[in-house]
């Protein structure tokens, strides 16, 4: 069956899975939407007993249904391969009572290497399958994962160059440090003034901007995202829930056909909204427990149905969490609103316009899939401190808020079904952060000491993205204000 895309803000023409991925951003300024969500047509008992790879394949060849088995086989073959460093891509480990699903074993050690490891394979192939002939321009906002990662994926991908924006004094040390070292002759990385939310809302006019569109063309450029609104993100997300359930069958955690709550640290509500889909394919998960931090926006929609980011912006130890406009919670609004392009638009206008927008009663009372809640910075500290003193095991900050209010979630309900929880860094990418929980005495210590004394209490080898930064030179120092973006890429275009 064929799956077509079309997008949250217009009844335009449905575009194939390879148009939607091109795109990136919908021509009125939407994200696309599969037109039906499939069911997955393979045994829990089968997934069972495949690889990581070959779990990714039953679940994307029902998305991408315009890529034929061996484009898709081979992109995920190029994507999933020594670059991550287990062979079972994302290991399950049971730890205190719950089950975390370590997403950050790939080559920026965040879970947004799961996806942007595939995501350039899936855009070149795209490009060949639409004949298209202008050098495609990646331009992405990142709150500090979402653009190494892409770089990695993208760095010397022929036919391609990436530029990414990024908050000075708004990320990690590590995070600017594997930015701003990244090689390849077409990645281009500039600071903003401002924060994520700024960069993303700059980001989003440049995709929206027609003149800019058509100076591009004529220069031999087309813009596409490796943000979490392209499509291709997304789908190679939904992989890794379908394969966390299998081992979690696997390991004796739980019998096949028994109910899962999945916990997902949440900032652009793309991760979750994976979950979500995957619960749509027929995946047997309960309750999508979202997480926020002190930025607690989405916490605040899931309790009163209003979405308002006027507020304060809170920088915090779970950096890729800071966000106030959750990008992809759109797609979830445009589906409980039936599908209804138009009443979604009038939200999205609403939010861009005033700064918030509220649901219907009727719409909240489809929200039941999940629940939200948050965690304070202390709490966030208190629970890795808690794990790692009775099991050893560490975490990071995104991972500790999830955790807490996974405590949360179950003083309040009672629910003590098995739960997985999406482990989405290594602690090594907040070190100061984990250690400033774990060991105090040590927070104070240079970068590198620090994570040497990290290493050193965790018993985990220091990660090889670790290693490369250590002594890299710093190829990217740009920084700009927010009304200055455009100027940028337009510069480092040569238009």
């Amino acid at each position: 069956m064929e799956i077509l895309y079309k997008s949250t803000r217009s009844n335009n023409q449905p575009v194939t899975a390879s148009q939607a991925i091109l795109q990136g951003l919908s021509e009125d300024g939407g994200l696309f939407v599969p037109t039906t969500i499939p069911r997955l047509d393979v045994s829990v008992e089968k997934l069972m007993e495949m690889s990581y790879q070959e779990v990714a394949y039953e679940v994307m060849h029902l998305f991408l249904s315009d890529f034929t088995e061996e484009e898709l086989k081979n992109c995920i073959a190029r994507a999933y391969d020594e670059k991550f460093d287990t062979p079972a891509i994302a290991p399950v480990v049971e730890k205190d009572g719950a089950c975390y699903l370590e997403l950050f074993h790939g080559a920026t050690i965040a879970f947004k290497d799961m996806a942007l490891s595939i995501l350039p394979h899936l855009m070149t192939t795209a490009a060949k399958k639409n004949h298209v002939k202008n050098e495609i321009v990646i331009l992405t906002a990142t709150s500090g994962d979402t653009g190494k990662a892409a770089m990695a994926g993208f760095a010397d991908v022929p036919g391609t160059k990436i530029i990414v924006f990024y908050p000075k004094n708004g990320v990690s040390t590590i995070q600017e440090l594997q930015m701003v070292t990244q090689k390849g002759n077409n990645t281009y990385v500039v600071a903003i003034n401002g924060n994520f939310d700024d960069a993303q809302s700059a980001v989003k006019r440049m995709f929206n901007d027609k003149k800019l569109e058509t100076e591009l063309a004529e220069a031999g450029y087309q813009f596409s995202s490796a943000n979490s609104i392209n499509i291709g993100r997304l789908v190679p997300q939904i992989a890794y829930y379908v394969y966390a359930y299998a081992q979690m069958c696997k390991m004796g955690e739980i019998e096949p056909g028994t109910k899962i709550n999945v916990d997902v640290p949440t900032g652009n509500f793309g991760n979750i909204l994976a979950a979500f889909y995957a619960k749509n394919m027929g995946l047997p998960i309960a309750k999508l427990i979202c997480a926020s931090n002190e930025n607690k926006v989405l916490y605040d929609f899931f309790r009163t149905g209003e979405y308002d980011r006027n507020r304060a912006f809170i920088l915090t130890s779970s950096p890729s969490m800071d966000i106030l406009i959750s990008s992809n919670l759109e797609r979830l609004i445009y589906r409980i609103a039936g599908g209804d392009a138009v009443k979604n638009r009038e939200f999205m206008e609403s939010l861009a316009k005033n700064g918030k927008y509220e649901i219907t009663e009727d719409m909240k009372a489809l929200l039941d899939d999940f629940y939200g809640n948050y965690a304070s910075e202390q709490e966030t500290a208190n629970k890795i401190a808690d794990v790692f003193k009775k099991t050893g095991y560490v975490m990071d900050t995104h991972t500790g808020v999830a955790a807490a209010v996974y405590d949360k979630y179950k003083s309040e309900t009672g629910d003590d079904r098995k739960t997985v929880i999406a482990s989405t860094a290594s602690p090594y990418k907040f070190g100061r952060s984990v250690i400033g929980a774990i060991a105090p005495e040590y927070a104070d210590l240079e970068d590198f000491a620090m994570i040497d004394k990290l290493c050193e209490l965790s018993k985990v080898p220091e990660p090889k993205a670790i290693q490369e930064i250590r002594n890299a030179q710093i190829r990217h120092n740009t920084v700009v204000d927010v009304d200055k973006m455009q100027d940028a890429v337009k510069k480092i275009l040569g238009i």
